[in-house]
């Protein structure tokens, strides 16, 4: 039995792992709505608030978890969202609170965290996003990518012996799409002269949210994660991760081309 820590375990691929790890591990099991508390007891889990918008939320989840063992043996960070819209009208609040979710919040508990991890591993939740090829997303693509390089430094930097490895999955099919519609609806209200861009966005996500690769796929592969003596430092999973992959090492220049064709090709 092992000692397993999930962010975000109320929904999508946090709450298929809190599902899977739950029948034959000791479970911490964050959430942010209490009304989601019962569900989670009734896995066998632990369940612990956290916030991931609020520092002192953070703070006060580590000491809970530290509280309650010396030992994790995986730390999973799912917690996430995605700002969305055009680069010039969001707004720099907006691309401070995606980076604070889905970057700063994971550093800061997983620092608090760090000491019990030794011996352990941290899986990151991370995005074929973090390549860098998609627009109208760029909030959400650098925030993945930071929190790649971030967690990376910090490996190489440890004097404790901790791997963390970045999940880098494709478009999976979990509540997240229509969260990131309701989420940006400002921005896809407001973004002039991009209406045909952002209606096909929200067609798209709302295609993604059905047709995505099914959520226990991922599930699979972290569970491989978890098990193997030495994981690398990075996977994707899904064809389009792993095109997205392949796109992300040719010359900027011609990524930029690709995208604008294709772009020019899908929205009419």
């Amino acid at each position: 039995m092992k000692t397993i820590v999930i962010t975000g375990s109320t929904s999508g691929i946090g709450k298929a792992l809190t599902q899977y790890f739950a029948k034959d591990n000791r479970v911490f099991a964050g959430y942010r709505n209490e009304n989601y508390v019962s569900d989670l007891e009734k896995l066998g889990v632990t369940p612990f608030y956290i916030n991931m918008t609020d520092p002192e939320s953070i703070k006060l989840a580590a000491a809970f978890i530290k509280s309650q063992t010396d030992k994790i043996d995986t730390l999973i960070n799912v917690a996430g969202c995605v700002v969305a819209g055009a680069m010039e009208s969001i707004s720099p609040e907006r691309i401070r609170e995606q980076f604070q979710i889905n970057t700063f919040s994971h550093l800061d508990f997983s620092q608090r965290l760090w000491d019990l991890l030794d011996g352990g591993r941290v899986i990151n939740i991370s995005s074929m996003a973090s390549f860098g090829v998609f627009p109208f997303i760029a909030p959400y693509c650098t925030s993945k990518r930071a929190l790649d390089m971030l967690f990376n430094s910090m490996m190489l930097e440890t004097k404790h012996n901790i791997k963390v490895i970045s999940v880098k999955p494709g478009v999976i099919a979990t509540p997240l799409w229509e969260k990131s519609i309701s989420g940006n609806k400002e921005s896809i209200e407001n973004s002039q002269g991009f209406e045909k861009e952002m209606n096909f966005m929200v067609k798209n996500a709302r295609k993604n949210q059905i047709h995505g690769l099914d959520v226990s796929k991922v599930v699979d592969l972290i569970a491989e994660i978890n098990e193997v003596d030495n994981p690398k430092a990075s996977y994707t999973i899904g064809p389009d991760a792993k095109a997205a992959s392949i796109l992300s090492r040719l010359p900027q220049d011609w990524i930029n081309f690709l995208i604008k064709k294709g772009a020019k090709f899908k929205i009419k």
